[in-house]
């Protein structure tokens, strides 16, 4: 039905991409086509209607939670973007955020670090489902910080962005709201994991430290091991964040670079792949209704 679909109401406050909502129609006609029914109509007018419009720069995507309810991103149509990947979710965001409803336990009541955060999927998911004490989100990109920023307002968080902290803390202490519930706090934090120092990450107070997609560059993963190394001496409680990374496989040097370098750094608060990390490796397919099949990604966890 077209009205559990293109003309749902979600879809129709915020539209998926021109060129996706193209496509869909088309399949759903063959589909229409192949069955012995009369034509209909409105699936014609529907195609005939977005034949004509123009394609944007930017379109939403929406995911079901099991709850019913749903999260909302505004982002780019193109995986490169004025100068950056992040404006776009990635797979195992998708899955990270998967798991973490599954085991939304983990996060409960808890302080959430998340690098690399992009446009937000993984940790609105845990914001909405999770109820963690208070939520970091972080990244580097101005864009990515801006287009961050709309997603959260977007999902229904309330707060007020205050100045930029010496290029790392962008901060809102008051209680964000979520459909009349209260939530947790909530922080965007401007992170550079090369300079970024020991003192600033100790002044998050996290207990858990969260990733997806950011092993997929070697530079970029020696600036991932660096930062992990510093906040291998943050500790909370007298202990170290427990550490979750969810990513892709996709070139099997660089993932072997990032197992080397993590136990090059090995100490008794960072645990690696041998002998401490737990290597999980899982397939499945996505609790939040994306249509993707499945695939390889792996979650490291710090000393379970």
């Amino acid at each position: 039905s077209l009205c559990r679909t293109v003309f749902h109401p979600l879809c129709m406050q915020y539209p998926p991409s021109v060129n996706y909502r193209r496509c869909f129609l088309s399949e759903l006609i063959k589909k229409h086509e192949s069955t012995p029914t009369e034509p209909l109509d409105e699936l014609y007018e529907a195609l005939a209607d977005i034949l004509n419009k123009e394609g944007s720069t930017h379109c939403y995507k929406s995911y079901l939670l099991p709850s019913g309810d749903a999260i909302t991103l505004s982002e780019s149509v193109a995986i490169i973007s004025r100068g950056t990947t992040g404006l776009v979710t990635w797979d195992a965001a998708l899955y990270l955020a998967e798991w973490a409803i599954e085991c939304s336990t983990v996060f409960a009541n808890r302080t959430i670090l998340e690098l690399g955060s992009g446009i937000g999927l993984t940790g609105i998911a845990i914001c909405k489902v999770c109820k963690p004490k208070e939520y970091i989100f972080s990244d580097y990109h101005q864009c990515v910080l801006q287009q961050l920023m709309e997603n959260i307002n977007l999902n229904g968080f309330l707060y007020k962005p205050e100045a930029m902290n010496h290029g790392i803390v962008h901060s809102e202490n008051q209680k964000a709201e979520l459909k009349g519930k209260q939530g947790p706090n909530i922080t965007i934090a401007e992170l550079d994991w090369d300079s970024v120092t020991k003192e600033k990450l100790s002044e998050l107070q996290a207990d858990i430290v969260i990733a997806a997609d950011v092993v997929y560059d070697p530079e970029i993963t020696l600036s991932l091991i660096g930062v992990l190394q510093k906040l291998s001496s943050c500790k909370t409680d007298g202990k170290p964040p427990e550490v979750y990374i969810a990513f892709t496989i996709r070139n099997p040097d660089t993932y072997h670079q990032f197992q080397t370098e993590l136990a090059r750094i090995s100490s008794p608060s960072i645990n690696t792949v041998r002998p401490g990390f737990s290597t999980r490796h899982w397939a499945g397919r996505s609790l939040l209704g994306s249509g993707l099949g499945t695939f390889s990604w792996e979650i490291l966890l710090d000393g379970q």
